[in-house]
This record gives C-alpha cells, structure tokens and sequence, in this order.
C-alpha cells in the first residue's frame, strides 16, 4: 500500500510555495519554523523525492517535481475541504466561513448596501473578501484560494460555474453640458463618435464598454490617451471634458458621480428592440462545488440588495 502525505504536509508545502519565505510559512500555520522544515523534510523521505533545491540562498526554489506536487497538492487539500464542506452545508448551511471574491467595479458599489443584508439573513455566515481583477480572481478560484467570486458576465470563466442575477445596464456618462446630454437617450452609434474613455486593460468594464460600442480593442490607441485605474478615475477624466464613458447603473447607484461635474443618460443599442446594452451580475463557482446550492440561494439574497438599491 502506497503511504500518503497527511494534510498537515501538504499544509505546510502550499503555505511555503504561498509565502515564498519558512518564516511567514510557519506563522501562517502556527507552528514554528523548524517544525514546518521537518515537515517538509518528512514529505520529502515519504514520497522519495526532492522538492526544493538546497543551497545557499534562503528563498526556498521548488524544483520542476515540487512545483507539480504544489499543483498536486492544492487539488488534494480542495478535495479534502469540500468533503468537510459538504457536512456543512448539510447541517447548516450559508453558516461559517466564506471566502468571497469581488471585482473592483463592483465590490465599491455593491458591498456597502449587501453587507448589512447578509448579516441580518445570515447572522452565521463570516464573509473574507477579496477585491481584484476577474482573471486573477478565476486563479485564485481555481487553486481553491476562494470559494465563490462575485464578477460581470460576459467573461471568459473557464470551468467556473456561473449564475447571472441580475442584469447591470450601462449609462452614458457625458460632461457637463454636453450636446449629447440634450438627449433623453444616447444612441450607442453617438458615443461610438466621440473620445471613449476607458478603464485600463485586465478590467473587465473595459471589454464590455467595447463591446457595447462595436469597437475593437485597437480602436483605442495606448497612446492617443490615458486609461483610468478605477471608475472614481474615470469619472473625474470625464467631468474634466477629456472624453464620455459608460459606466454601470449599479455604480451610479452607488455614489461613483458624487460630486463630479458629469451628466448620465440611458443608452440605446444598435437594435432598439434588444436589451439596454449592459452587463450581467453574476456568481462564479469551482465545478461541482457541494456549496453549489447555498451559493444560488445567495445569489438571490444579492439579487434583492441590488434591487433594492
């Protein structure tokens, strides 16, 4: 019979490849420095096999087999969780802890009005949020660093499960007495004429607001502008006269024009018979997750404080 690493080992492993140093890896781990070594070491005698190069550097360098039993492990501590996971759910679900994932042009907006209802449907939930662009967010889901990301559809989610609650159409955002701000509504045609800024390249909204225009990702040169880093940004670029932008109902909603000197108006699409060019509010989980059916019923608990709002 094949003797197998315990969690434990491959607690220690993944919190040296996470860290980068012994000494935070232990700390992460509460255990001393010398005890995570020698549980390395003890890893490495059980599975005959070198994992990280010795030499004079303290770094720790994983050799080309310890970064595939990295990979490894990450897989085994997943699968480990979610039996745990699935106990859970069963006895209690939407109860301990969750580790959320959010991206920028939401988390700002969303969250301040969704925490305060979480807390009061689901007193036993403890949220960790994390804000960051979709495709490190899909990463660090993958690897089993998150458990569920709250991101916009379209989106390239690999094998991420997903489920769209609400829909998020786009506004026009115009400077102040601009001559499309004359208008009830824009015409996407309209706005596809003037200087378009966006948000810079890994947002999201960038891919969308092209897409909602017709525009190519080459029909904003990097260097015939600047690119904001957040929509607060973007915003302020635009009550400054040097452009028009689409920006999220949700955003506006929350706040993101307080104080800008910046004019909104609906968006009208190619084909007035289609949908309000927008976005999709989703959730995105790891395949066959066992919290699967805790997360639909916090997309609709979400769904409501979007509505709401």
């Amino acid at each position: 019979m094949i003797s197998l690493p315990t969690p434990q080992q491959l607690r220690y492993l993944l919190a040296l490849a996470d860290h980068g140093h012994f000494g935070r890896a232990a700390a992460a781990c509460a255990v001393t420095q010398s005890t995570l070594s020698a549980g390395i070491i003890a890893l490495e005698r059980q599975l005959d096999a070198t994992l990280l190069e010795r030499g004079a550097t303290k770094r720790p360098i994983f050799t080309p087999l310890g970064l595939e039993v990295v990979e490894r492990a990450r897989q085994a501590m997943a699968a480990l969780e979610a039996v745990a996971e699935t106990a859970t759910a069963a006895r209690d679900p939407l109860s301990g802890s969750l580790r959320l994932g959010v991206i920028p042009t939401i988390g700002p907006f969303l969250l301040p009005r969704l925490m305060p209802t979480l807390r009061q449907a689901f007193p036993r939930l403890r949220l960790w949020l994390r804000e960051d662009q979709t495709e490190r967010l899909l990463a660090q889901l993958a690897v089993g660093r998150l458990d569920l990301l709250l991101l916009a559809l379209p989106c390239t989610c690999g094998e991420a499960e997903t489920l769209a609650f609400a829909p998020d159409p786009f506004l026009a955002a115009l400077p102040a007495g601009h001559r499309l701000a004359a208008l009830d509504a824009v015409p996407i045609a309209a706005l596809a004429a003037e200087r378009l800024l966006l948000l810079e390249d890994g947002h999201c909204l960038r891919e969308h607001a092209l897409d909602a225009c017709g525009l190519p990702r080459a029909a904003i040169p990097a260097e015939e502008g600047f690119a904001a880093t957040s929509l607060h940004t973007l915003v302020q670029m635009v009550a400054s006269g040097l452009g028009v932008t689409l920006v999220p109902r949700l955003a506006v909603a929350g706040g993101v024009l307080a104080g800008a000197a910046v004019e909104v108006r609906p968006v009208l699409g190619q084909d007035p018979a289609s949908p309000a060019p927008g976005r999709s509010l989703a959730l995105a989980w790891r395949p066959r997750s066992p919290r699967a059916g805790e997360f639909r019923d916090l997309a609709q608990a979400i769904a409501a404080a979007v509505h709401g709002g």
